[in-house]
């Protein structure tokens, strides 16, 4: 992919936040890497690692909801977590409803290859694509 006009999405989680990188031109992702989270606070070097590899135009990050729609307490952390990628890069922090794309992530994953291919690292950052590329084809 090309590096010019990227984004990083990222599936926020307490112990796991799944990575993946796209772009609008194509308005497409793929699913790079999990970077471990201690209580939902990332290896922020690992974090600032990838901005400056993949130097993106802007962040989207998941928003975790209940399934009707209220929030949990996992959605205020990933509100947070937007904050701060905003804070220390500069860069826009774009929130998208995540419901249900660990689910769909999985589904996928099965179909590529079975119980063999689902691992929750995989899980993760498939889910962050589907997140960034809900957002790259709804975006402004």
């Amino acid at each position: 992919m090309q590096r010019e006009g990227m984004y990083i999405g990222f599936d926020f989680g307490f112990r796991r936040i799944g990575v993946a990188v796209g772009q609008r031109l194509t308005a497409s992702a793929s699913p790079l890497q999990v970077l471990a989270a201690r209580e939902g606070v990332p290896d922020w070097s690992a974090v600032d690692a990838l901005v400056k590899n993949w130097q993106p135009l802007a962040f989207v990050v998941g928003l975790p909801t209940c399934i009707d729609g209220r929030e949990q307490y996992t959605t205020s952390a990933a509100r947070h977590f937007a904050r701060e990628l905003r804070r220390r890069f500069g860069k826009e922090a774009h929130l998208v409803d995540e419901r249900l794309t660990t689910v769909e992530a999985r589904a996928r994953l099965f179909e590529e290859g079975g119980y063999r291919k689902i691992r929750k690292t995989d899980v993760d950052s498939h889910a962050a694509c589907l997140i960034l590329e809900q957002w790259l084809q709804h975006a402004p």
